[in-house]
């Protein structure tokens, strides 16, 4: 079954990029060849408000909208007026310095994990609705659940033409879905995929005692889409082979998986973890080991 990884966008950006970036990918013309291009108008309308709130906007009023001061609320103040003019950079690139991009780790996975990321990657932007991660875009700062004046709030604003394109797009897939909640309030589900997979973390101390993960969760997801795309995973199942950083093992009993195959597994870190792992490496060497001795003795058996 195909797979999309649904991803949100991150606050921290890399800046700069290619002044030269070829018009065809450019979300500033009618006439574009980006993924999502039937969102262009929608794109230029919300650049548009923004911008002009901006220009007519009072520090505090700036400050509420990007969520920032000082320094950060210039910057963002800058960029934005200059989305027009601005150099581009793929997505994937842009959000680098973001915590779950960096955990991914883009430029060093395999090239054929890079082309099933490109390929299979969508990412929720609140400027820009959807994007496939090597489109190319500006330099920018707009939360999904910032309110812009004249538009309302990001998410709601994106929801119809988001939802109306990525239900089309994930028809019978299997969709991970890594977003948080800010960022999935900008989709109306017609669950038309195949199978919807969910993953929640949870730490489990000595006592048996266990907390949701908030603080390192996105370094978790990074790592979570290196593995869909190494793996090319469609299905729960491929979450038992995961080497997650610091142990983060499948509870079956704790997960809930529907008759598609989908749901919401739990993965917990807990005590011990490090003895386990050891053990399944042993067992995984052990079966490959068994399974290269049938394959020579079959071989043999055919020279015969």
């Amino acid at each position: 079954m195909r797979f999309t990884i649904l991803l949100p966008s991150a606050e921290g950006k890399e800046p700069g990029g290619n002044p030269l970036a070829p018009d065809m990918f450019d979300y500033r013309s009618s006439n574009t060849f980006n993924y999502f291009s039937q969102l262009n108008p929608e794109r230029r309308a919300l650049i548009d408000a923004l911008q002009a709130q901006v220009r007519d906007g009072s520090d505090d009023d700036l400050a509420a909208l990007f969520g920032v001061k000082g320094d950060t609320l210039q910057e963002a103040v800058d960029v934005n007026l200059d989305l027009y003019r601005s150099p581009l950079m793929a997505a994937v690139d842009r959000y680098g310095p973001g915590v779950m991009y960096a955990a991914m780790d883009f430029a060093g996975l395999p090239t054929g994990s890079q082309r099933r990321l490109l390929e299979n990657g969508v990412i929720f932007s609140g400027l820009f609705g959807l994007l496939r991660p090597d489109d190319l875009i500006p330099n920018y700062r707009l939360r999904m659940d910032a309110k812009v004046e004249g538009i309302g709030k990001v998410a709601s604003y994106w929801r119809e033409p988001l939802s109306e394109a990525l239900n089309a797009l994930v028809a019978g897939h299997a969709v991970w879905n890594l977003l948080p909640a800010s960022h999935e309030a900008a989709w109306d589900d017609a669950e038309v995929y195949g199978r919807m997979i969910r993953v929640k973390f949870f730490r489990q101390d000595e006592a048996g005692e266990r907390t949701a993960v908030s603080h390192g969760v996105k370094e978790l997801r990074g790592s979570l889409v290196a593995h869909i795309v190494n793996e090319t995973a469609d299905s729960v199942e491929t979450l038992d082979g995961w080497e997650a950083p610091d142990g983060y093992e499948v509870d079956p009993e704790a997960s809930e998986v529907d008759e598609a195959g989908g749901g919401t597994v739990v993965m917990v870190s807990s005590p011990g973890w490090e003895d386990r792992r050891k053990a399944r490496r042993k067992a995984r060497a052990e079966a490959e080991a068994e399974a290269a001795a049938a394959k020579r003795a079959r071989e043999e058996d055919d020279d015969d």
